[in-house]
């Protein structure tokens, strides 16, 4: 599903990859190419949310075409947080790096990098996907509502936006590779591995109700299976904003 060597275009300044992705799409343009920016004046993460561009940060969406259907395609935000933390452990303590549900990656417990993936229906009745991903390489973006976290505040340097996605796009393929071939199991697996908060009490803001308990496990269809207290009732949820009481991260 996802092609290394597919074409790519470098923007110097953009509103957001996602959006170039959309509108290409909207054209009946569904690459596959990887879209990358230098600037974004516009970037945006899930449910509309704003993500602040910082110079020397990476911005990369990828677009494609697809037979599969939104929900699988939902999966493959599980390999870009598998692909994140390889690249950000071969430089740090492995422990130092995690994955929070659904689609965040940590540093030192802080946000250090956002997933967001989109779909539509393409011409002819295929689906379309962008997957777009933001690196704090350089610095935390300014103005943020959460503590954010940069791989450049901890080893100076350490990684660019053209050299992190080179980093980036064979493990991204490797990971969606086995996801084609296996299914969600192995990915499944290596991802609670790196979890974040697993077995810890969480709360889970699902727009119109907040519901807390323990996060127990990833369904196999990737929702977040949350053991309430009390009743011992195990709740799954497909999508909602997660907190962690007594840790360091804020909701993102």
């Amino acid at each position: 599903m996802i092609h290394a060597f597919a074409q790519r275009a470098v923007f110097g300044s953009i509103d957001s990859t996602n959006a170039e992705a959309a509108r290409r799409a909207a054209n009946r343009d569904y690459g596959p190419i990887w879209l990358r920016a230098a600037h974004q004046s516009a970037g945006r993460g899930r449910r509309g949310r704003s993500w602040l561009s910082a110079p020397g940060n990476l911005f990369v969406t990828y677009l494609g075409p697809t037979a599969r259907p939104p929900a699988q395609i939902a999966l493959l935000g599980f390999a870009a947080g598998l692909a994140l933390t390889e690249v950000f452990a071969e430089r740090l303590e492995a422990g130092r790096v995690r994955l929070k549900w659904p689609n965040d990656l940590l540093l030192d417990g802080k946000k250090a990098a956002g997933i967001l993936l989109e779909s539509g229906v393409a011409n002819g009745g295929g689906h379309w996907f962008a997957l777009g991903i933001g690196v704090n390489l350089a610095a935390v973006p300014q103005g943020l509502d959460r503590e954010g976290a940069a791989l450049g505040e901890v080893i100076p340097g350490a990684l660019g936006p053209e050299a992190a996605m080179e980093a980036l796009i064979p493990r991204l393929c490797h990971w969606a590779g086995r996801l084609d071939e296996e299914g969600f199991a192995p990915l499944r697996m290596a991802w609670l591995a790196r979890a974040h908060g697993l077995g810890l009490p969480i709360a889970v803001d699902l727009g119109q109700e907040r519901v807390q308990g323990v996060f127990e496990d990833l369904s196999p269809q990737g929702a977040l299976c949350l053991r309430k207290g009390g009743d011992a009732q195990l709740l799954t949820v497909s999508a909602g904003d997660v907190f962690f009481p007594g840790l360091s991260d804020a909701e993102a």
